[in-house]
């Protein structure tokens, strides 16, 4: 059930346009951003794992247009929803603007001008990106230069506050406008705080298929497990949400209350094959993936490279109905080769698991216009993933290791 919600039941097409993104994204509601840039940002991953191969400019035509269908919102920490549900998040904006402006009080008194000047700039010339705000103006004629930091804060808070939104992007850097300018006045309309708990957590519930109070609380990372809980009883009385339990899922020795959503199927089978990013939805709330596959995972990126059990930004790899391996991956661009950095098998692999890999790895790499594949040495899995792409080059470890600094970009 819960591939299925995610879309994993389905063939994949043909050739993936548009519609199926647009598709892929409502089963979704949310995709999250992030900027480390080591095989493609994760934005682009889900998409890929449920679809395939598609082009990444339709994609940014879609995310990215000024006027676009999407827009940025701090919905599942920094993501992209559906331009139309701006106001489903009025209640967070107004609790982000609360617990900012009490914690943040010094820098709102020290930098209250700027912030002033930063909305007036944006009313009178509309969308900017941070570097065409005018750093030299003098506030009021008089003070200090403007700090590019202080602008790019003020621009951040701002956008948290829901009184600016996401204009689009270039490259990958943001250019922000008053949210009037940039979201339809229709979509801007504040939803009442326990009307939209209770549709998004909904959105969540359809999202995941089956799904405990946890569950449904991190798909939109909402504190408050009271209004969560009022939010399931009302769609339990509607007849969206219906008590169910999972074998296996317990606290305490006891079950753990779930619900399953009128929407979900149960398919025959599921027989899927996938690179997830570490933000997919299907993996992103870290116990929920040790609870339906058995899978620990941890991201490594801050870890020291000598501490690292893993690899620097490894995937989880799903064959069939469950996560069966990771792998590290990393384009080397100048060189167009698809770096295995590391490769690792879980625990009740099917024996076909190393050539549905290997054939999902080649896809992966002409997708992302990378001509060929080179198998590092480090893993368990990594012998069998050379010897199921026949033979390719290897590379040592230690000659590849990602830098941070390479590749974070923002």
């Amino acid at each position: 059930m819960a591939l299925a919600a995610q879309g994993f039941a389905r063939p994949r097409p043909v050739e993936a346009g548009t519609r199926q993104l647009n598709l892929a994204m409502a089963r979704m509601a949310t995709l999250q951003i992030d900027s480390v840039n080591v095989f493609a940002r994760s934005h682009y991953l889900p998409l890929f794992s449920r679809l395939g191969p598609y082009d990444p400019a339709l994609l940014d035509r879609l995310l990215f247009s000024s006027a676009g269908r999407y827009t940025e919102s701090w919905a599942h920490m920094a993501s992209f929803i559906p331009t139309a549900d701006w106001g489903l998040f009025a209640f967070r904006h107004e609790a982000t603007r609360e617990r900012y402006l009490r914690r943040d009080a010094a820098w709102f008194r020290e930098h209250g001008a700027v912030v002033e000047e930063v909305r007036a700039q944006l009313a009178a010339r509309g969308p900017l990106r941070p570097a065409q705000i005018d750093h030299a103006a003098r506030v009021g004629g008089r003070g200090p230069w403007w700090d590019w930091d202080v602008v790019k804060s003020a621009l951040e808070y701002l956008f948290l506050f829901g009184e600016v939104a996401i204009a689009g992007r270039r490259g990958f850097e943001r250019r922000y406008g008053l949210t009037a300018d940039v979201i339809p006045e229709a979509a801007r309309a504040p939803v009442p705080r326990a009307d939209a708990i209770r549709e998004i957590v909904g959105r969540a519930a359809a999202a995941y298929g089956v799904a405990t109070a946890a569950d449904l609380a991190d798909y939109w990372r909402i504190a408050d497990r009271a209004a969560v809980l009022r939010a399931v009883a009302d769609l339990v009385d509607e007849g969206t949400l219906t008590p169910v339990t999972v074998e296996g899922w317990s606290t305490a020795g006891r079950p753990t209350p779930a619900w399953v959503h009128r929407g979900a199927a149960l398919p025959r089978r599921v027989d899927a094959t996938a690179l997830l990013t570490p933000f997919d939805p299907l993996v992103w709330f870290r116990d929920r993936a040790e609870r339906l596959f058995d899978f620990e995972y941890r991201i490594e990126i801050y870890t020291p490279a000598h501490k690292r059990r893993f690899g620097y930004y490894s995937l989880p790899v799903l064959v069939g109905d469950d996560v069966v391996g990771r792998v590290d991956l990393k384009a080397d661009r100048p060189r167009s080769t698809l770096l295995v950095q590391s490769a690792w098998w879980e625990h009740g692999r099917p024996p076909h698991a190393a050539d549905t890999l290997a054939a999902e790895l080649r896809r992966a790499a002409r997708w992302q216009g990378l001509e060929d594949i080179s198998v590092g040495r480090w893993g368990d899995a990594a012998d069998d993933l050379a010897a199921a792409l026949g033979g390719p080059p290897r590379h040592d470890r230690t000659l590849a290791a990602p830098s941070p600094a390479a590749t974070v970009e923002e």
